[in-house]
């Protein structure tokens, strides 16, 4: 790998933004520079064209470019705001792809986020052979990535009590547990995160339950609260038939594991720590 190829790599990946529940994101303006865009308007045709790629391919537009503003000087006391996009990786992936692909940059990018993006993607055999804490830790990441593209669903939907919401889902897949309910039964400290708590099969129910709630809430239009919280209720209560139906193990009877996510976190934490003092 040459020297211009392990800069715009390391480009790529120093503008890369971490949110508040943990997901990666890149400004749209920021790898317009990157990408070695000097025009707005040009790299806004861009951006369209993968917007279209998006829908074609049956994503939700909304959950990869996200409208953003940024405040900009204009003048020594005057500041205006200007129109900028929230990125997923999907959607840088599908940008450069949809770049000129005559610029170097441009080149390099494809095969960056291209890379980056089979990275993040598990086989059915990968996922075999991970340990059960690793099981945890991969379907934790997805439950987190999909309770935050399901929380502005429900929003849209007219979900005001995001708490209200997620205990109409779990006591229909819990036979009437609500969070806290989950979290006594667990013996968990005080507003410890039950997610954290349970073993890939119980992570895995609470996934499907997230996911199919928010396709239901987007396929019927819901737009009212009440109607949201009992499609929740309705589609964990239908995931808790079809375990009973296959005679699997119903959610409250799983095991809790030993260690919560957040103390395995720490112990790898730790472990780094001391192996790169004894080095």
């Amino acid at each position: 790998m040459n020297e211009i190829q392990k800069y715009k790599e390391k480009t790529f990946e120093e503008i890369k933004h971490i949110d508040e529940f943990g997901n990666e994101y890149w400004k749209a303006r920021e790898l317009m520079l990157a990408l070695e865009y000097k025009r707005w308007d040009k790299f806004c045709n861009v951006i369209e064209n993968a917007k279209i790629a998006c829908e074609k391919s049956y994503y939700v537009i909304e959950d990869h470019f996200s409208h953003m503003g940024k405040m900009v000087k204009i003048g020594s006391k005057t500041s205006r705001t200007i129109m900028d996009y929230k990125l997923s990786r999907y959607a840088c992936y599908l940008i450069v792809q949809n770049a000129d692909p005559r610029k170097e940059s441009v080149a390099l990018g494809q095969t960056y986020f291209a890379i980056q993006t089979r990275k993040q993607e598990i086989s059915e055999i990968e996922y075999s052979k991970l340990t059960e804490d690793e099981k945890r830790f991969y379907q934790r990441n997805l439950t987190k990535k999909g309770n935050y593209s399901l929380n502005r669903t429900a929003m849209k939907s007219g979900v005001k009590n995001l708490d209200k919401f997620h205990n109409a889902g779990y006591k229909g897949l819990y036979n009437g547990e609500t969070a806290n309910d989950i979290a006594k039964r667990k013996k968990l400290r005080y507003r410890e995160d039950i997610l954290d708590n349970m073993g890939s099969v119980e992570l895995a129910a609470n996934l499907f339950r997230i996911t199919q709630t928010e396709q239901k809430l987007i396929n019927d239009n819901i737009r009212s609260e009440s109607d949201a919280n009992e499609a929740h209720y309705t589609i964990g209560k239908n995931i808790r038939e079809v375990i009973a139906k296959n005679g699997g193990t119903m959610p409250e009877k799983l095991p809790t594991p030993k260690k919560s996510l957040k103390e395995l976190e720490r112990e790898n934490k730790n472990k780094l720590v001391t192996n790169i003092k004894n080095k």
